[in-house]
């Protein structure tokens, strides 16, 4: 393995545990907005937005629309909007909503936070990312879908120089999820030549690995 890949895999092999939802703790002590948020009180939400602060943070960044994401709350995220919340807020780990629901494998969530405003095409984490990259590392490949669809950018690189079909075959485990988000990838028209820091291609990574089905879907596609 090249030297720089070990550590690089281990770091962001905890990409899903970087997000951090609300604590036990931290829920029965919200108030406010946070709580409201937290238990779906969207009627809440309504009567004292005009009096608080709607992009509150609270110790970990957390908005309250961050909170209503990670609880699956979409009633509550569409009243926060209304109310005039930044859709597109990213909190202490730099994680916006459709993140946190890309990673949750949440497609419902997604999709409401979609709707609401949030950018598919958004930065996020500590790799710089997307949330197509992170659903992608993870074989969310109905998440994938949807983010496709919703205009993510299919070749963004992140600071580990990987983009989102290559995180599907070096972070991915070569069965049938990774293979599917790969697959829903090269079709959207990702760059399947598009190599690595150390120049490893795609179709070279995923033959490195064994992975068959990946390699014969990059072909087809025009990997060299």
């Amino acid at each position: 393995m090249r030297r720089w890949l070990a550590p690089a895999l281990a770091a962001i092999a905890c990409a899903a545990q970087a997000q951090v939802p609300p604590t036990e703790a931290e829920l029965r002590g919200y108030t406010g907005l946070h709580a409201a948020a937290a238990k779906g009180d969207a009627a809440e939400i309504a009567r004292v937005a005009t009096r608080a602060n709607i992009d509150a943070r609270d110790g970990y960044r957390r908005t309250p629309l961050h909170v209503a994401a990670y609880r699956a709350q979409h009633e509550v995220m569409r009243a926060l909007v209304r109310a005039g919340a930044d859709p597109n807020a990213l909190e202490a780990d730099r994680y916006d909503i459709v993140t946190i629901a890309a990673v949750a494998d949440d497609v419902a969530t997604l999709r409401a936070a979609l709707e609401i405003g949030c950018r598919a095409s958004n930065i996020t984490s500590r790799y710089d990312g997307t949330a197509l990259i992170a659903a992608a590392h993870l074989g969310h490949d109905e998440v994938v879908r949807t983010l496709i669809r919703a205009g993510a950018p299919l070749d963004h690189v992140n600071n580990l120089g990987w983009t989102a079909l290559i995180e599907s075959i070096v972070l991915g485990d070569g069965g049938a999820r990774h293979t599917a988000t790969l697959k829903a990838l090269a079709e959207a028209g990702a760059n399947v030549n598009l190599a690595d820091r150390s120049g490893a291609t795609p179709l070279a990574l995923a033959r490195s690995r064994g992975y068959r089905e990946m390699a014969a879907i990059l072909e087809k596609a025009g990997a060299r």
